[in-house]
């Protein structure tokens, strides 16, 4: 099945109701950033995005990342998904934020193709292995190893646990205390269905595909 062309006015509609989520959560709708999520989506959505006023897109896979950024230009691009080393060099003409940065071995190559980058560190809160990050206890050498690569390190990254908005909590509240204990301001956690939680916690950066696009019709059509 095709996927669905998005409306700039559906965008823009939906973009509001995630703002008064935020609004509603304790957060500041000014100051938490709004990551528009278009995997599975085609490029309309990125259009979509643009003309609702979100310049922030994250692309979980590098091909479509690519692809889009072909299509579309004036994004600020987001690397969120699963990072592979040997994708790094097809992504870095386009990366604004890499998002997933979740080894050491990553910061080299990252580096190495674009130097000064900035990052975050994505840390594993919910000790599930399906899901990529470093463990908490690691973050601080993680962040000190990617400074001394000479990367921007801005902040971390997580996705919650599975099971809702109740059992992602503790994850969103132990990143929250992570970043603070290394004074680092951005905090990007929390997506569609859980950003209620994580604003609470003092995210500064929601990632939402379905609630600004609707429901995903297909899986991606390319992967890393």
């Amino acid at each position: 099945m095709s996927p669905p062309t998005i409306a700039t006015g559906d965008v823009v509609v939906r973009l509001e109701e995630v703002r008064r989520r935020i609004e509603v959560a304790g957060g500041d709708p000014a100051t938490v950033t709004v990551l528009a999520v278009t995997k599975g989506f085609d490029a309309s959505a990125v259009e979509a995005a643009l003309g609702a006023g979100v310049g922030d897109v994250g692309e979980n896979y590098a091909q479509e990342l690519v692809a889009k950024a072909a299509a579309v230009s004036g994004v600020r691009w987001h690397a969120i998904g699963r990072l592979q080393r040997n994708k790094v060099r097809i992504l870095a003409p386009f990366v604004h934020l890499w998002q997933s940065v979740d080894r050491v071995e990553l910061g080299p190559e990252i580096a190495r193709r674009s130097p000064g980058a900035s990052v975050l560190v994505q840390v594993n809160v919910s000790d599930e292995a399906h899901k990529g990050g470093c463990a908490p206890g690691a973050t601080g050498a993680m962040v000190a190893d990617l400074r001394a690569e000479g990367l921007d390190v801005r902040g971390l990254m997580a996705v919650a646990a599975d099971g809702g908005p109740t059992a992602a909590g503790p994850g969103f509240r132990l990143l929250r205390t992570l970043a603070d204990n290394l004074s680092l301001p951005l905090r990007s956690m929390g997506m569609s269905g859980d950003l209620e939680a994580a604003v609470a916690e003092g995210s500064t950066m929601v990632r939402v595909g379905s609630a600004l696009f609707g429901p995903r019709v297909r899986p991606p059509t390319v992967r890393n």
